[in-house]
C-alpha cells in the first residue's frame, strides 16, 4: 500500500506533515476535555466551589472543542485536495503509460481492464486517501495518547481496557484474512462486466441480427450474480464489525463502572472521591482508545479494496513496453525507402512463426503490394513497419535506418497509415481527416478538401448539411463503411508523408470507385512509397513489385505478368477472381 506514496510531489508530502500536526493539535485538544471534567468533578464535590469556577473549566472545554472543530475542518479540505489531485496525477500517469505501450502490452490487460483501473480502482485509492488519511493519522496518536494518560490511574481498568483492544484486534486481524482475497476477485469480476458490456454495446447489431438477446442477457446475469454474490459476502463480512466494536465499548464502560463501583466501596472516605474523578476521567480516555479502534476500523473495510487497486494500478505503471522509444530523430540522406532483411516474426507465447525471412525493398515512389491467403501474414508484415511489432529476427529499416533506432514520433512522421478497420473520432469531418497532425494545425482547409477529393469522398461530404464542419459519431455510425474508408485515406494523404501503408484499405469500395481513387491516388503519390495490402487483384494488378504470402513465406516477388507466368499460388488467386481473357486485357 506505500506504493501510492512515490505518486505523491513535494507538495503533497507538505499537505501529509501539515495534516499530521493539524492532527496531532486536535488529539491534544480532545485528550485535555477529560483533564476540564475531571477538575469539574472535583470542584462538584467542594463545599467552597465557586460557579464562575466551574464555568471557568466549561469554557476551556468549550475553547478545545472549538479548536479541534477548526483543525478537522483544515484537515478534511487539505484531504480532499491532495486525494482529488493524486487521482488526477495518476489517471494522467496511466493515460501517459497506455500511450507508450504496445500491442502486447494492449493484449495483455485487455481494454476493459484498463478502464477498470482507470476508473474504479483510482476512485477506490481517491477514497482511501481522503478518509483514510485522517484516521490512520488520528487513530494511533489517539490510543497511544490515551493510552499513556490512563496508565497510572488503575491497573485494573488498564486490564480490562487490554482485553477489549486484544478482542478488538483479534476481530480485525480474521475478517482481513477472510475478506482481503475476495476483493482481488470483486475487482476482476468488475472487469469482466465491463467486458461483457463493452461486448453488448459494440456487437448489438449482430446480437440482435441472430436472435441473441437472451443468450448474451443469460451471460450478463451470470458474470453479475458472481460479482453481487462476492461483493456480499464482503460486506456482510465488514458489517459485523461495527457492531462488535459497540457491543466491546458498551462492556467496557460497564466493566469499568463496575470495578468503579467495587473500588469506592472498599475505599476510604477521603479517597472515594479521587476514585470517582479518576473513574469518570478513565471512562472518557478508554471510549477514545476504543473509539481510535473503531476509526481503524473504518480503515480496514477500505483497505482491502483500496490495496487491491494499488497493486492493479502499479501492475500498469511498472509494465516495461516491449516497445522502446530510439533516439534517431530524423535522417536526410534517403526519404521513403522500406527495407526488410532476412525478417521473421511471432507473436509473444507463440511457438510458431507468423512470417519466415522476409525480404524485400521498396524505393522511393514505387508502389510495393502484398497478397496471399487469409492469415498468410499480410497485415503483421506491414504492422512492423510502424512498430505496432518488433521484428523476432532480421531488421526492418526506414530510409536505410532501422526502425527501433527512431524516436516513435519522429518515424510516425514518415508514415500514414490507414488499417483494415476505418477509425473514425467524435467530431467534424475535417477534425477526422486533420487528426494525423497531432495538434500542429499545420493542414489547412484547402489540403483536407484536396485529400478528401483525391480519396473521392468529395461528392458525400459536400452533400451533408454541414460540409466539412458535419459531425462524425464515434466510430463513424452515421456514416457508412466505404464512406470511412475515404475518410481514413483522406487522412493519410492530408499528412502528405514519405510513405503510405494502406492495410487492406479498399476492401468496403465499389469496383468504380476503386479505380479511380487509385488512379488519382497514384499521380498524387507519385513521390512518395506506397505499401499495399489487398485481397483483390485488380487493386494491385499495376503496382511496381508484388510480395505474394504463403503460410508466412514469400513465394513470389515480381510485377503482375512476371507472377501470372512464375508463381503458382498467385495464379491461383488471380483466376479465382478474374477470367483468362480479363486478365489478358489487363
Amino acid at each position: 500500500m506505500f506504493k501510492i506514496i512515490k505518486n505523491f510531489s513535494k507538495k503533497d508530502v507538505a499537505i501529509i506533515f501539515i495534516c499530521i500536526a493539524l492532527i496531532s493539535f486536535q488529539v491534544w485538544l480532545d485528550l485535555k476535555l477529560p483533564d476540564y471534567m475531571s477538575t469539574i468533578t472535583a470542584l462538584l464535590q467542594s463545599e467552597n466551589t465557586e460557579i464562575k469556577e466551574i464555568l471557568e473549566q466549561g469554557g476551556y472545554m468549550l475553547l478545545c472543542a472549538g479548536g479541534s472543530l477548526i483543525s478537522a475542518i483544515i484537515v478534511g479540505y487539505l484531504a480532499s485536495l491532495l486525494s482529488a489531485t493524486f487521482s488526477k496525477n495518476v489517471r494522467r500517469k496511466i493515460f501517459s503509460k497506455v500511450q507508450s505501450f504496445g500491442m502486447e502490452e494492449i493484449k495483455k490487460f485487455s481494454t476493459s481492464s484498463l478502464i477498470t483501473r482507470t476508473t474504479n480502482d483510482i476512485t477506490n485509492v481517491e477514497m482511501f486517501i481522503a478518509m483514510g488519511l485522517q484516521l490512520l493519522i488520528k487513530a494511533p496518536i489517539t490510543a497511544v495518547w490515551a493510552i499513556f494518560k490512563i496508565l497510572n490511574k488503575s491497573w485494573q481498568w488498564s486490564a480490562i481496557t487490554g482485553g477489549a483492544v486484544v478482542i478488538l484486534l483479534s476481530m480485525v486481524v480474521i475478517l482481513m484474512i477472510i475478506v482481503l482475497p475476495r476483493f482481488k476477485i470483486v475487482q476482476k469480476l468488475i472487469d469482466n462486466i465491463n467486458g461483457l458490456t463493452r461486448e453488448n454495446l459494440m456487437g448489438i447489431r449482430v446480437i440482435r441480427a441472430f436472435n441473441a438477446e437472451g443468450y448474451q442477457e443469460e451471460k450478463f446475469e451470470k458474470g453479475n450474480t458472481k460479482l453481487t454474490n462476492t461483493q456480499l459476502f464482503n460486506q456482510r463480512a465488514m458489517a459485523v464489525m461495527q457492531p462488535v466494536m459497540y457491543l466491546v465499548m458498551n462492556c467496557l464502560t460497564l466493566a469499568i463502572y463496575f470495578v468503579g463501583a467495587y473500588l469506592i466501596n472498599e475505599a476510604s472516605l477521603m479517597d472515594k472521591i479521587e476514585i470517582f474523578s479518576n473513574m469518570v476521567v478513565f471512562t472518557s480516555y478508554a471510549m477514545q482508545v476504543i473509539m481510535s479502534f473503531l476509526m481503524l476500523a473504518m480503515i480496514f473495510v477500505m483497505y482491502p479494496r483500496a490495496s487491491v487497486s494499488v497493486d492493479r494500478i502499479n501492475e500498469i505503471l511498472e509494465t516495461k513496453s516491449s516497445i522502446m522509444d530510439g533516439f534517431l530523430e530524423d535522417d536526410n540522406y534517403i526519404t521513403g525507402e522500406v527495407e526488410f532483411r532476412n525478417v521473421s516474426f511471432k507473436y509473444p507465447d507463440s511457438e510458431e512463426y507468423v512470417l519466415k525471412n522476409i525480404s524485400f525493398v521498396a524505393r522511393k515512389g514505387e508502389t510495393v503490394a502484398f497478397i496471399g491467403s487469409t492469415g498468410s501474414g499480410k497485415s503483421t508484415l506491414i504492422n512492423l513497419v510502424p512498430r505496432f511489432y518488433d521484428a523476432t529476427e532480421g531488421e526492418v529499416l526506414v530510409d536505410g535506418v532501422n526502425v527501433k533506432e527512431y524516436k516513435l514520433e519522429a518515424l510516425n512522421n514518415k508514415l500514414g497509415y490507414v488499417p483494415q478497420k476505418a477509425v473514425m473520432f467524435n467530431g467534424s469531418v475535417k477534425y477526422n481527416v486533420a487528426y494525423g497532425d497531432s495538434g500542429r494545425k499545420n493542414i489547412t482547409l484547402d489540403k483536407i478538401k484536396e485529400a478528401i477529393d483525391v480519396a473521392q469522398g468529395k461528392d458525400f461530404v459536400e452533400k451533408m448539411e454541414n460540409k466539412y464542419d458535419s459531425n462524425i459519431a464515434r466510430g463513424g455510425t452515421n456514416i457508412s463503411g466505404g464512406q470511412k474508408q475515404r475518410l481514413a485515406i483522406a487522412r493519410a494523404i492530408a499528412k502528405n508523408p514519405e510513405i503510405y501503408i494502406f492495410d487492406d484499405s479498399f476492401s468496403a469500395l465499389d469496383y468504380k470507385t476503386d479505380y479511380q481513387l487509385r488512379n488519382k491516388l497514384k499521380k498524387y503519390t507519385k513521390d512518395a512509397t506506397s505499401l499495399i495490402v489487398a485481397q483483390r487483384i485488380g487493386t494491385i494488378i499495376n503496382a511496381d513489385k508484388i510480395l505474394v504470402l504463403d503460410q508466412g513465406r514469400c513465394v513470389g516477388i515480381g510485377t503482375h505478368k512476371e507472377l501470372l507466368k512464375k508463381c503458382a499460388v498467385y495464379r491461383e488467386i488471380a483466376y479465382s477472381q478474374l477470367s483468362k481473357e480479363e486478365l489478358e486485357n489487363e
